[in-house]
């Protein structure tokens, strides 16, 4: 097989994504052998392999087509989208994967009494994400500076070289290490997997196809739990009206009692004691909660 008959994943070298990236993966069937470098991987079962790179070099290997695919955070992609000039095709967001969630958002010292983005008229914003504070400013018909800084934007104002910051929020204690606090939002990002529009039409076509039908089944039951349980036919309904979303429950006859059902349920979410404890109330009885591991529809 040719070398670009292969589909190549560009994803994290290391970082918050790059784990639970390769644990998806590994889900969906695919394991790798590292190369001596730790910069390639080879796929061992399918003809998938990994390029391992920084997070903000991943949209231009696809866009060059070094690349097929790409792990990646929405903010990094969108930033991409919007700096990468008219002359590199657009790239489209095939799946969102669930993991690496985040914020993008302005802050803003925490003494400052912030009432909206009109706040910002005339004040310096220092970030990393140039393109996408500049949209959401003209969005918001707001004349700001934009101070492009490649790390350590939370310390900007500080340093006195801007008056308030837009940078990545997770749990938000560096922001009040730093005297700062979440004043807007510009973008909820999730690790995304990433590719051209227009996706190939051979071998790698086909094996991306097969791809994202395995990363559909293996995301769809990730947080999903089996729900079986036993009630009579006069508190079917009963019992059905409180299960947790999903498909339609399968529904069978238990031998030798024709007024009793076993009753099987794909719950989208936890499970929690509480609505267990409801579900009985209602009529079920001998009930487990069993997780999913993969589904294929």
């Amino acid at each position: 097989m040719k070398a670009r008959d292969r589909l190549r994943i560009a994803m994290q070298k290391s970082g918050r994504l790059t784990e639970p990236a390769l644990e998806l993966l590994n889900r969906c069937g695919l394991s790798f052998r590292q190369s001596r470098d730790k910069l390639f991987c080879f796929g061992e079962g399918e003809p998938v392999d990994l390029l391992l790179v920084r997070d903000d070099d991943i949209p231009g290997l696809i866009a060059q087509g070094v690349c097929d695919l790409g792990i990646v955070g929405r903010n990094v992609l969108n930033e991409f989208q919007l700096t990468a000039g008219r002359e590199i095709a657009p790239l489209a967001e095939l799946r969102p994967l669930g993991f690496g969630r985040c914020r993008l958002s302005i802050a803003v010292p925490q003494e400052l009494d912030y009432h909206g983005p009109q706040q910002l008229e005339g004040q310096r914003i220092a970030t990393s994400y140039p393109g996408l504070l500049g949209e959401w400013l003209r969005t918001h018909g707001v004349a700001a500076g934009v101070v492009t800084l490649t790390g350590s934007v939370e310390i900007a104002p500080k340093l006195g070289t801007a008056d308030a910051i837009c940078d990545l929020v997770q749990s938000g204690g560096t922001l009040v290490a730093n005297q700062l606090r979440e004043a807007e939002v510009l973008l909820e990002s999730e690790a995304v997997l990433t590719g051209p529009l227009t996706l190939p039409v051979d071998e790698r076509g086909d094996m991306l196809e097969l791809l994202l039908k395995r990363l559909d089944g293996v995301i769809q039951v990730r947080e999903s739990r089996l729900l079986l349980l036993q009630t009579s036919r006069h508190t079917l309904e009963a019992v059905t009206r409180l299960l947790p979303g999903g498909p339609q429950p399968t529904l069978l006859q238990v031998a030798g009692q024709p007024d009793q059902l076993m009753l099987q349920a794909l719950c989208a979410g936890e499970v929690s004691w509480r609505q267990l404890e409801e579900i009985k109330k209602a009529g079920a009885r001998e009930m487990f909660v069993l997780p999913v591991e993969k589904m294929l529809a």
